[in-house]
């Protein structure tokens, strides 16, 4: 009875080999894994920069806001904080990338002469391998015009929210509630594009942004009260 069930148990255990057909679909997938992943990067860093924009110039403007009621004066800040923030965004994007894109051409040129001296990959290899670093490649340009597109987008909620509201009570308070529904949207994508759960995600995003524009209109309205 032993070398039965020994060998029932063995074959209940066989292993079915992977086909050709197996091996493509695993690969597909992993490589679309490996897409998203680079996907989710990017829509990070804009999601990251928009982000910015959006409180900062908020935040500007309601500072603005507290001393000041005309709306030429607030909206001309808005606009200053939108120019000024996305070529600083920009440009610090451009330094950084271009670091990296630094970095990263010293240590292929290593790499290829450590495959020269050791003569273990064939020519043609090479050749495609250098190809597909190149394309790997940061584009300083391509991620300082995002990162400045990105704030620009997030900067443009507030100004737009203020540009066609006279009254100075009902603008700042159309101001806050545009800038808390754009805070909730860019909490859940970054909820959804991170796996995090939502809500924690929203009310951190959310309560972050107002204290930032609390915080600047009451010191403002202090300094501006103080006579300073």
């Amino acid at each position: 009875m032993a070398p039965n069930s020994q060998s029932s148990l063995s074959e209940g255990k066989c292993v079915i080999p992977m086909t050709t057909n197996d091996l493509e679909h695993q690969t597909t997938l992993d490589q679309k894994e490996f897409d998203y992943s680079k996907r989710s990067q990017w829509l990070r860093a804009a999601l990251l920069g928009a982000s910015d924009g959006l409180i900062s110039t908020a935040s500007l403007m309601m500072g603005v806001g507290a001393v000041r009621q005309d709306i030429k004066a607030m909206i001309l800040t808005g606009f200053v904080g939108l120019v000024a923030g996305a070529c600083s965004m920009a440009i610090g994007e451009f330094v950084s990338v271009y670091s990296q894109l630094d970095i990263e051409v010293a240590q292929m040129k290593r790499d290829n002469q450590k495959k020269k001296k050791n003569q273990q990959v064939h020519v043609v290899e090479d050749d495609g391998g250098d190809g597909d670093d190149e394309e790997s490649l940061p584009n300083p340009l391509q991620a300082a015009a995002a990162s400045a597109l990105a704030f620009s987008v997030g900067a443009m909620v507030p100004l737009l929210a203020a540009s066609f509201i006279r009254g100075y009570k009902v603008r700042l308070g159309v101001v806050a509630a545009a800038v808390s529904l754009a805070l909730v949207v860019f909490g859940w994508l970054g909820a959804k594009l991170g796996k995090a759960p939502v809500m924690r995600s929203v009310m951190r995003v959310l309560v972050g942004g107002w204290m930032a524009m609390a915080i600047t209109f009451g010191l403002t309205k202090l300094i501006g009260s103080s006579g300073l």
